[in-house]
Parts: C-alpha cells; structure tokens; sequence
C-alpha cells in the first residue's frame, strides 16, 4: 500500500510541475521519483498524472489523491512536532486568570510571543476578579493568576510582585462630587460607591472585597468587574475608584471626571502579583510564561 514517501512525491511534484524538480527537492534520480509514482499509481488503481503533455499534470482522480495527500503529509509533521513538545515536557495546557484592569496591551504581546515559541502548548485564559483568583487557584481550577496584591497574604499560594497599577477616583461630570474640592471620607458618605466584589466567598453568600477596595460610602454597589463599575459610573450612578488602564479615554473624551479628594495626595496604586500553585513542578512552557508576565508591568 502507499506509504509517506510516495504521498510526498505526488505533493512535490504537483507543486512543482515536473518529475525532475522533485527530484532536485529530495535530492533523487528522476527515475526514482517515476517509480515512486507509478508503484503509487499502481496500489490506488488509478492514473494520478496525465503523462501525454511536456509537464505532467494531474488528472481529476490525480487533483483529489493530492489534495488528501497533502493533507495527512501536514499532519504527519503535527504528529512529529507534537511528539517533540511531548519529550521537551512542554505542558498540553496552562490555565491563566488576569484581571480584566490588569491586561494591558502589552499581555497580549506576551501571549503572541508564547503561541509561537510553544506552538503546541493551549492556554484557557479567564477574566477574573482578583478577589476570586486565589480561590480558584487553590481548587486546582487554574495553573497561574495575576491579580491585586491581597493584604491578606495567602500561605497556599506561590506570589511574585511584578509591579502596580494606578487608579483614579472617579464620577461622571454632572455627577454632584465633580464640582466639589477637597472632598473628605466623611463627604463621600452619602453619594453610592461601586466596589469591587468578587463572585465567590465565604461570608453569607457574597463573594470578598480586597482590602484596597472597601467601600467609603454607606451606600455602595457592587460589581465583579471594573468594566462594569466604569459603565455604572458613565450612567451618573455613583463614584469608583477605578483603574487608569480603563480611565484614560473616558477622562481625555469628558465621560469621565477625576473626583478631588483630600487624602489622596498621590496617585493611588495597587500592587500586582503573579501567583502559581506552591510547590508545583513547572514545564518550559509555564517557566516561559512566568518569566515573561514578572515584567509585564515593569
């Protein structure tokens, strides 16, 4: 029956019109390459090249062999680079979590890098909330998470800080807080606060607030995600702080307002980690992955 090599000479020479470039390709007899094809011929029971013209071309049947030849030839080098990845130790899969403020442009940068240097490795990325990523990093759910740092430092997980992030008090223009100066903690008391609240929890219910994101309001709102706080925000519902990573347009286009607090005398920022199981045996793929993201934010 037909084997890779004559599936091959077939390909070649379609692709490149003549017996005898075929042979130059492998660096064969021509006569090689004609028995090749011929015993190929032979065992389908069927012509694949016209021979009557100057250049062979193939037949109907011939087009259809091709296109069924080239197909398994791409599929015998998959097969032979998978198998490769496999004796390298790369991982089959790494599953990331990164909150949404937190994937900045040059995160994807990162992932286009790692597509091409771990062709066969597959990454299963989610949008989390830092406050959720922990815990689904101790289910088992996720190999590596970047977040805001926790106070609370968990002893399950392995961190690395990788750097931080700034963030803006926020409110629409025609919000009230945005004609006011000076504002203190106590005249944020009565306007609503949307507050970063993750999904899972322990606490009646409700998913955990980070220590960063406690609320200063008596009356608060709160979202798993800064893209829906942003939107609440735009829609005169309250005030956020906010990442800049989201703010940055909305202040430049007048959709946004930077709300004049007095305790803020710097720039606000959050700290990053990178997290990964603890005592976990990591692949080339993942020491890849982590070695980049530690200078994401740098």
């Amino acid at each position: 029956m037909c084997n890779l090599d004559q599936l091959q000479m077939l390909v070649l020479a379609a692709e490149l019109g003549s017996f005898s470039a075929c042979a130059r390709r492998l660096g064969k007899v021509q006569s090689a390459i004609s028995q090749g094809i011929a015993h190929l011929e032979a065992d389908l029971a069927m012509t694949l090249f016209d021979r009557s013209t100057r250049k062979p071309t193939l037949t109907r049947d011939g087009e259809r062999i091709y296109q069924c030849a080239k197909a398994i030839l791409q599929q015998t080098t998959e097969l032979e680079k998978t198998a490769a990845a496999i004796h390298a130790k790369e991982e089959a899969l790494i599953r990331i979590a990164v909150d949404k403020a937190i994937q900045v442009p040059r995160f994807y940068d990162v992932l286009a890098r790692f597509a091409h240097e771990f062709p066969h490795t597959q990454i299963e990325l989610l949008t989390l909330a830092s406050t959720d990523i922990v815990k689904q990093l101790i289910a088992h759910r996720l190999d590596l998470g970047v977040m805001f740092a926790d106070l609370s430092f968990c002893r399950d997980v392995a961190l690395c800080y990788i750097g931080s992030l700034d963030f803006h008090a926020v409110c629409h223009p025609d919000y009230p807080l945005a004609s006011m100066t000076q504002i203190s903690d106590s005249d944020l008391l009565p306007y609503r606060q949307m507050v970063l609240r993750g999904e899972y929890g322990n606490y009646g219910g409700y998913g955990e607030e980070l220590a960063h994101f406690t609320s200063l309001s008596s009356r608060t709102w709160w979202c798993n995600n800064f893209e829906s706080m942003l939107t609440l925000v735009e829609k005169k519902l309250g005030w956020a702080y906010l990442p800049v990573t989201l703010t940055t347009d909305a202040l430049t286009q007048r959709r946004l307002q930077a709300i004049d607090v007095s305790f803020d005398h710097k720039t606000w920022n959050l700290p990053v980690d990178l997290i990964t199981q603890k005592g976990a045996n990591h692949g080339p793929a993942m020491r890849w992955l982590t070695t980049e993201l530690k200078e994401l934010l740098s």
